[in-house]
């Protein structure tokens, strides 16, 4: 499967938390990230990831165009809820196309936590089917 990992500035830490915690379930899997975020998941985790540019200078397009083309079976998007309304859109837009393109995605650890164990156990093995 091929998982999208962002994380707003403020949950980049437990974005690094979460995936030392799950390392061996991310490791069978293609990692794609935003810039920065995959530069600190890869210094803690020593996992590969396929890292875009820093999301505000094109990494969440860049993402969103894959899952546009069928390309991200999975999105953990770590969000602030308290960011500035201004910074938005590049969320919404990531959220919207998810749902367009039906995309499970994960915007707390909570629900990052539900999909990660789903994946582990083969629930989310439908997503071949649209492949």
């Amino acid at each position: 499967m091929n998982i999208a990992l962002i994380a707003h500035e403020s949950k980049k830490k437990l974005m690094q938390n979460f995936c030392i915690a799950y390392r061996s379930i991310l490791a069978k899997n293609e990692l794609y990230a935003t810039g920065s975020t995959g530069r600190l998941i890869e210094e803690v985790t020593n996992l590969n990831i396929h890292k875009h540019l820093t999301g505000h200078l094109g990494g969440m397009q860049q993402v969103a165009a894959q899952i546009e083309h069928n390309e991200i079976d999975l999105v953990i998007f770590l969000l602030d809820p308290n960011i500035p309304r201004a910074h938005e859109q590049s969320s919404d837009q990531i959220r919207r196309i998810c749902d367009t393109h039906n995309i499970p995605i994960a915007t707390n650890l909570a629900s990052a936590e539900l999909l990660i164990k789903s994946l582990d156990r083969g629930d989310l093995e439908w997503r071949e089917m649209y492949k």
